[in-house]
């Protein structure tokens, strides 16, 4: 009989319509990356498949393996598609979690919102769908792992200032986030009455705290769905579920101390101890009458106290089944009535047991017991690193310089032959290889290189992903008739006094010398922690070659020159 519990709240899953990518992708793509759009046709109907997948997703692990692969892929289509100044032109249209007109988010970050609240309901009712009448040992790991979908719903209220609807405010967040943790709660409960002993006064001390933490959570969730902005958007039939259960567990912690006292033999002398000090800490405030000892160990004051506690969850029951029939949609659930009813005859049918004829006595008031759990549930944000994603549009290039956010001159084709002392310049960095400095005067200078190109391709090999090595053996390569390199330049980067900043930032604390013509030879030629390599087409450098045309800016740790 105790294995009936009181139904759920769930969380239904949004919907969304459907959308049309392929149009203002290609247009960004062809004006934005100045590319070939025909040729990424395939990578935006991925990205589509992909979304109308995630429209229903299965309400399992492979659901929300789902969800997280899709929320990563926002990411990066967020950092591609959507310049911080200038529209898209693209909406994702979202329905409310409850109930109300659709939304309209300007940009992918209410995209990110609305996933990431869906991405907490396929678990978000992990404790709560499991056959709870189970065997402990055959309980999902719900119990034990931190609660995913308070996380996710906690995840999305720190990460996210601007919310797009309602439903994603910050107050109606905490209420959500505060639910979670409530069914939770109940479930640990629920656990606890399948583990815990008849007879042992110390369990049952236990679940009646266990039941009190429980209605002191779904108190506070009440306390949050009241509240001016979320009350009118939080169903009627939530709001009333709440104060039930909250009325209802506090009845429930009343039974069980009633149990406790009434049902479990007297302490022995050796169990004396514990037991007071268990006791002790039991009630919010301490009973009247005769001190805890003789409490504990005189069988008639236990009963007097545990009439009073059955009288107080009589009262509590009622009050629960009357809040309960003021919802038409609660009235409809047969198995809600009939856990109320079910709790309600066990509290009189309990009482009608120790009550005594010959009683005079007026039965005192009660006083609450003391919430307290054993196992709290704990509150951590999603994993999302968990679902391994590549960026579907990785062969635009490294997002830190082929993003939305940047934008360059279009591409420069070079045609370079290397000198007697090399090319003349100094290259840095991976993905895509940065020209840190130019040799005034030199091949590179000529050719019409400037400080901050990107080398993006070498001999209309793509060099967008290359490593540095990479990009200096296609260099070490080239013959007689020279290299073709193909660069961008980022606009408001170009120049040497762009460059010139962003090395001395990339290089603060290396031991650069100042930028002056004596001091910067001296680096080049003395630093240990510096590579200078000058090809030349002899096997050896003249005796002739001089450094004289270096530029000021010294070579550091992850430069070097050619």
């Amino acid at each position: 009989s105790e294995s009936i519990s009181v139904p759920m709240i769930p969380l239904g899953l949004k919907e969304t319509k459907e959308l049309d990518l392929l149009v203002p992708l290609k247009d960004f793509i062809s004006e934005h990356y100045g590319e070939e759009s025909v040729l990424f046709e395939k990578e935006i109907k991925e990205f589509m498949d992909l979304r109308q997948a995630m429209r229903t997703p299965s309400r399992n692990e492979a659901g929300l393996e789902l969800l997280m692969e899709y929320y990563n892929q926002l990411h990066f289509l967020d950092s591609r598609f959507f310049p911080p100044t200038k529209p898209l032109g693209v909406f994702f249209h979202w329905l409310k979690a409850v109930e109300g007109p659709l939304t309209f988010p300007p940009t992918v970050c209410g995209e990110t919102f609305d996933v990431g609240a869906e991405l907490s309901l396929p678990v978000g009712g992990k404790a709560a769908r499991f056959p709870k009448s189970a065997p402990p040992a055959h309980k999902p790991s719900g119990y034990q792992e931190p609660l995913p979908p308070a996380g996710a719903f906690n995840y999305l209220k720190e990460n996210f200032s601007n919310a797009p609807s309602l439903d994603m405010s910050a107050a109606s967040l905490t209420m959500l986030v505060r639910l979670m943790v409530a069914q939770v709660q109940e479930c640990v409960f629920e656990k606890m009455t399948l583990l815990c002993s008849h007879n042992d006064f110390l369990a049952r001390l236990q679940l009646a705290q266990e039941a009190a933490k429980v209605e002191d959570v779904y108190s506070l969730v009440h306390q949050t769905m009241t509240q001016p902005h979320v009350k009118d958007y939080v169903p009627f039939s939530w709001i009333t579920m709440v104060h039930v259960k909250s009325e209802h567990f506090k009845a429930l912690s009343h039974y069980f101390a009633a149990i406790a006292l009434c049902d479990c033999p007297v302490a022995s002398e050796s169990e004396l101890p514990e037991q007071e000090k268990a006791f002790l800490q039991f009630h919010v405030t301490i009973p009247e009458g005769p001190s805890l000892r003789v409490l504990l160990q005189d069988p008639e004051e236990r009963r007097k106290l545990g009439k009073a506690h059955l009288k107080k969850a009589i009262m509590k029951h009622e009050e629960a089944m009357r809040i309960h029939g003021l919802c038409k949609i609660l009235r409809k659930m047969d198995i809600l009535q009939e856990v109320l009813s079910f709790a309600h005859k066990r509290s009189l049918s309990k009482y009608s047991e120790i009550d005594h004829e010959e009683d005079f006595f007026e039965t005192g008031d009660a006083p609450d017991i003391h919430p307290k759990t054993h196992q709290k549930p704990e509150i951590k944000p999603p994993n999302f690193s968990q679902v391994k994603v590549t960026d579907l549009f990785h062969r635009l290039g490294p997002l830190s310089v082929f993003s939305a956010k940047n934008k360059w001159y279009p591409a420069r084709r070079v045609h370079l032959r290397r000198g007697e002392n090399g090319f003349g310049f100094t290259l840095r960095g991976d993905s895509p290889v940065l020209i840190a400095g130019v040799i005034p005067g030199g091949c590179a200078a000529e050719a019409g290189l400037k400080e901050g190109d990107y080398i993006i391709s070498v001999n209309s090999k793509d060099c967008r992903w290359a490593k540095h090595a990479e990009v200096v053996q296609l260099l070490r390569s080239t013959g007689d008739t020279g290299v073709d390199i193909g660069v961008i330049t980022l606009q408001g980067s170009e120049g040497p006094k762009a460059v010139d900043k962003k090395a001395a930032g990339m290089s603060s604390g290396s031991g650069m010398l100042k930028s002056n013509k004596e001091n910067s030879r001296k680096s080049l030629m003395n630093s240990k922690s510096s590579t200078l390599l000058v090809w030349s087409k002899k096997s050896k450098r003249s005796k002739k070659s001089s450094y004289s045309g270096v530029p000021f800016t010294a070579v550091g740790d992850n430069e070097a020159m050619y």
